[in-house]
């Protein structure tokens, strides 16, 4: 089963989603479409998207994090348990 799955495909954007294990929320990541737009390498078994990914900034859910071949690399600044440590993205 795949990693990354497909919420949204239009002319006017592409949004995939992934369970983040850290803060427990699916966390979108749009390749195409308005600002913010990430890069993808395609795979969806093995994502590396750039740059790196900030959600909830600033609130008590603050989620930061890189996306590397399928790894999610959790900056210190997460305020959650795996701030700093790197885990696979779990199948879906």
């Amino acid at each position: 089963m795949a990693k990354l799955h497909l919420m949204t495909k239009t002319d006017k954007e592409t949004v995939y989603v992934f369970e983040c294990p850290g803060c427990g929320c699916g966390h979108w990541v749009r390749t195409h479409g308005p600002a913010p737009v990430w890069s993808w390498n395609g795979d969806m078994d093995k994502p590396t998207f750039k740059p790196s990914l900030l959600v909830s900034p600033h609130t008590d859910y603050q989620c930061h994090s890189y996306v590397t071949d399928g790894k999610i690399r959790f900056l210190p600044d997460s305020y959650h348990a795996l701030a700093g440590k790197t885990v696979e993205i779990p199948e879906w």
